[in-house]
């Protein structure tokens, strides 16, 4: 049957307002600054405020580094480096060093994009090759899940996941229960890759450049801000981040969905642009590139330009910010990387001139590794980390209950003060023929559950006759249904909703924003359950605004328990499956008219999705650093004294378990195995 998509439009509306209004207010903000104080109390504000988004600063452990083969070329020599930049994480690199120099050189550390072969891609080699001819000792090193760093690795040189981005979204995704985001790790990387070239003695520690282009240039973005936020300074005397600095307004507007380390949390909260990212490293040299026809919006780097501009301009030092604008699409294609070297040799007094004639040289030559795998050292990988850490915070926590974990619930979901008044609502046409239970019609609700940004959800009540008019007071029970992805889907496919339908007892179903009805149209045709799809792009977007997808979620289910309780309908059987499994649960603890609680396909913890390297639940069910504070199992242990029962509970990996098998892991974290229904 034809899917009902009334409503398709409605997240990317609802998110474009909210994130158009954070943009304009900044660039206010910043254009309006007219003193040199007034820029370093803002500076120190974007420092201060990028500690949340980077976290923890990590443990410096020993780098370990080791010169592993040789590469004789006539004007340089290359040597291939493995450091670590955690205990037992590798990361693999190429430092090339010109041959006679006279004393330390200025040097770059070069971030690689989103290419496969990491450091061994073409502009990647090009621009090391470049540089290092013109005096620089340059090192550059392939990033996580890129070059030789797969962190899914399959034995046989690939990924069970897909490499590169594909592996950075599924590590992002997992590590965010924890309260860490993935943007960080290759920060982090990035920080111990220059403590190391730092400390070579042909480099010249006070004149050290960062260049990188689409994700490297997101890399050299990450990196700068990070060094601001935990060392409260740039280590960097120069940097030209290439094809990603634009606005978020312009990727958020142009339906563009960013990898996992491009959306870095709370910085929309914040206030902050993406050019604020920049920021730490003011008033020092920095060239902005970009190309006219890049899926990066240049409309986006001129305006960043713009506000950088008036902003280095406070410190007296606008000569040290430049624009270039290539005439190609993405990529480090010659023309910026001529504007790179010629903007660095202004700053260095180093050769400004065009690339040189190259030679690229094969992958192999540039491996660290016998196998271009250091899979073949028997590595720690990030979702080992993940898992570690996942065990430590659970051996550490101290479980909550009642008030205690009610409060918690509602500060992670960032979830506002609830109107004392039922949500306004719109009276939509009635659904026939959609081969409901009974032969059932369902009167259409729209209601608006955030009224100053325009969000909705669509709820349904079964009828027995088509009806076009506000609900009919009941008084007391009646069941509400949260679907999995569709009320409509469900109503006529699920067992448990079917036989819900038709029980003598009021039912209701709701499709919070972003499923069912307003299931998203956006992005890509048909993107909505990708890695990189539309549910993934709003959850992501709303952990940069600070506000967890889940937690509209289940204020869109509490607002619909308020649409109901107007209408005397106040013991309510909370029922749902799969995705609405879990702001269900939390919506059932936070609302007192809830007096049962069916959860079908529910997970049994975030813990165990953190510890499962292949976890398939979706990134908007993850919400940011829940196990630092509570798991699932703490709500399900309050929900039990509302006869909540678990129906056929599904795995980390998005499977239906066995009874036996799931009565083992409810035991395993203190749960009564008699809760499986």
């Amino acid at each position: 049957m034809e899917p009902l998509d009334r409503f398709g439009r409605m997240m990317q509306e609802f998110m474009v307002r909210k994130v158009r209004t954070v943009s304009e207010q900044n660039r206010e903000t910043i254009l309006g600054m007219r003193s040199k104080k007034a820029a370093l109390d803002y500076q120190d504000y974007v420092q201060k405020s990028l500690r949340r988004t980077f976290g923890r600063k990590p443990s410096k452990s020993p780098l370990n580094a080791r010169t592993v083969g040789t590469v004789e070329r006539d004007a340089y020599t290359i040597e291939n480096v493995i450091f670590e930049s955690r205990p037992n994480l590798p990361v693999t690199g190429n430092l090339y060093i010109p041959r006679e120099l006279d004393g330390p050189a200025p040097a770059v550390l070069g971030v690689c994009g989103h290419s496969a072969n990491g450091k061994a891609a073409e502009p990647y080699q090009s621009f090391s090759q470049s540089l290092a001819r013109k005096g620089y000792v340059v090192f550059i090193f392939d990033p996580f899940s890129q070059g030789e760093r797969l962190q899914y690795p399959d034995g046989k040189g690939g990924s069970y996941v897909g490499a590169c981005t594909a592996e950075h979204n599924w590590m992002g995704r997992q590590i965010t229960p924890l309260g860490e985001w993935f943007g960080a790790w290759r920060a982090w990387d990035g920080v111990r890759a220059f403590e190391y070239l730092q400390g070579r003695p042909e480099v010249d520690a006070s004149q050290i450049g960062l260049t990188g282009n689409s994700g490297g240039g997101t890399m050299t973005t990450m990196i700068l801000a990070a060094t601001g936020a935990w060392f409260g300074a740039t280590p960097f005397s120069m940097a030209a981040p290439s094809c990603y600095i634009t606005t978020w307004r312009c990727n958020l507007e142009n339906e563009l969905p960013a990898d996992a380390e491009q959306q870095p949390p709370y910085t929309l909260a914040a206030g902050m642009e993406m050019g604020d990212l920049l920021i730490p490293h003011a008033p020092k040299p920095l060239i902005l590139l970009g190309q006219e026809h890049d899926y990066f919006d240049a409309r986006g780097i001129e305006d960043t330009y713009e506000r950088l501009k008036h902003f280095w301009g406070l410190f007296g030092a606008e000569d040290n910010l430049q624009l270039y604008i290539g005439p190609r699409p993405h990529g480090y294609h010659i023309e910026n990387r001529e504007a790179m070297y010629g903007f660095f040799g202004g700053c260095t007094g180093l050769d400004t001139s065009g690339e040189p004639e190259l030679t690229i040289e094969a992958d192999e030559t540039l491996w660290c590794t016998e196998s271009g795998q250091v899979d073949e050292m028997k590595p720690a990988t990030v979702p080992d980390f993940a898992s570690a850490r996942a065990q430590e915070l659970a051996e550490k926590r101290t479980p909550l209950e009642g008030d205690a974990l009610a409060k918690a619930v509602t500060k992670l979901l960032a979830l506002p003060k609830r109107p004392s008044e039922p949500p306004h609502y719109r009276v939509l046409r009635p659904l026939s023929g959609r081969e409901y239970p009974a032969n059932k019609t369902a009167a259409v609700y729209l209601l608006e559950t955030d009224t100053k940004w325009e969000a909705q959800a669509v709820v349904y009540k079964l009828e027995k006759g088509a009806r076009a008019s506000r609900p009919i007071p009941g008084e007391g029970p009646a069941t509400l249904w949260v679907p999995h992805h569709s009320s409509d889907d469900d109503l006529r496919e699920d067992a448990l909703c079917k036989k819900l339908a038709k029980q003598d007892v009021a039912m209701f179903t709701c499709d919070y924003r972003g499923i069912g009805e307003s299931t998203p149209n956006t992005c890509t045709h048909r993107s909505f359950l990708g890695i990189y799809g539309s549910d993934y792009f709003y959850a992501s977007f709303g952990e940069m605004l600070g506000e967890p997808a889940l937690g509209w979620r289940v204020w869109d289910i509490l607002r619909t328990l308020d649409f109901m309780g107007q209408y005397g309908y106040d013991q309510v059987h909370l029922a749902a499956r799969g995705w609405g499994a879990i702001p269900a649960a939390l919506a059932a603890l936070l609302d007192e008219r809830v007096v049962r609680v069916t959860l079908r396909n529910a997970p049994i913890s975030w813990g165990e999705m953190v510890q499962t390297r292949m976890q398939q639940w979706p990134h908007a069910v993850m919400l940011p650093g829940v196990l630092q504070s509570f798991d699932l199992p703490d709500v399900y242990r309050e929900l039990a004294k509302r006869g909540l029962q678990l129906n056929q509970p599904f795995s980390a990996e998005f499977k239906p378990m066995q009874k036996n098998a799931a009565a083992a892991k409810l035991e395993a974290v203190g749960l009564d195995a008699g809760l499986l229904g």
